[in-house]
């Protein structure tokens, strides 16, 4: 699979987690699952658009800049949910490229490390999309790049530890366990990327973000579904 095709995985599975908040009057459903395969392509594009890109500092640029877009959106269609703020995910993404970014600096890969664990918290702090997680897996997606089987580990262990967080935090029940699976199976998807870039309209993608939050607001409001 090329870039675009797991982009368009990842948009669409994320459009039906999304939607399925709006048809479920915001609970969780089995809509949900399905959507727990987008963040990780995701994770995993951006660590490849560390690599693969032609102008690194263009790219921080325009994930800030659409992450800024995005935020009117996002609280928007958060509203539904809950009353609590946190920043959009392009955020996380964004403290995930940075992540990288500095790891690859310093000459001491410990101490890249801990920044990056840094950064993991400041996502956590600022109540980021996805938080430390987020951030967490990007980074281990770019540091596994060579190695699919430490990738595939790395990520299922840090994706364990996320639902074993929340099921010790909030008390087990089965949808952690569904979610977890859901989850990891985004490897899937992954591992059949052949490194090809396939169609380029990044910017069409980036807009979906956004506009696919204010679309499902609106239709929440005036209470289409």
């Amino acid at each position: 699979m090329s870039a675009f095709v797991i982009k368009i995985i990842a948009y669409l599975t994320m459009f039906i987690d999304h939607l399925g908040y709006i048809i479920y009057n915001g609970k969780f459903s089995y809509l949900n699952f399905i959507g727990r395969l987008s963040f990780p392509i995701f994770a995993f594009q951006i660590s490849e658009g560390y690599i693969h890109t032609k102008n690194l500092k263009n790219y921080f640029f325009r994930l800030f800049l659409f992450a800024l877009v995005s935020q009117i959106p996002f609280m928007l269609f958060e509203s539904i949910l809950t009353s609590y703020f946190s920043l959009n995910i392009i955020f996380t993404l964004l403290l995930g490229l940075l992540s990288i970014f500095i790891y690859e600096k310093i000459h001491n890969k410990f101490l890249g490390i801990i920044v990056s664990v840094l950064f993991g918290l400041i996502a956590h702090f600022s109540h980021c999309d996805y938080g430390f997680y987020g951030v967490a897996i990007v980074f281990v997606f770019y540091i596994f790049r060579n190695n699919l089987q430490y990738r595939k580990y790395a990520f299922f262990i840090v994706t364990a530890m996320r639902y074993l967080i929340a099921s010790i935090r909030y008390g087990y029940n089965d949808a952690f366990l569904l979610s977890y699976i859901s989850t990891i199976l985004s490897i899937v998807f992954i591992d059949a990327y052949n490194g090809q870039k396939g169609k380029d309209t990044k910017y069409i993608l980036y807009l979906f973000y956004p506009f696919h939050l204010l679309l499902l607001y609106i239709i929440n409001l005036l209470n289409i579904l």
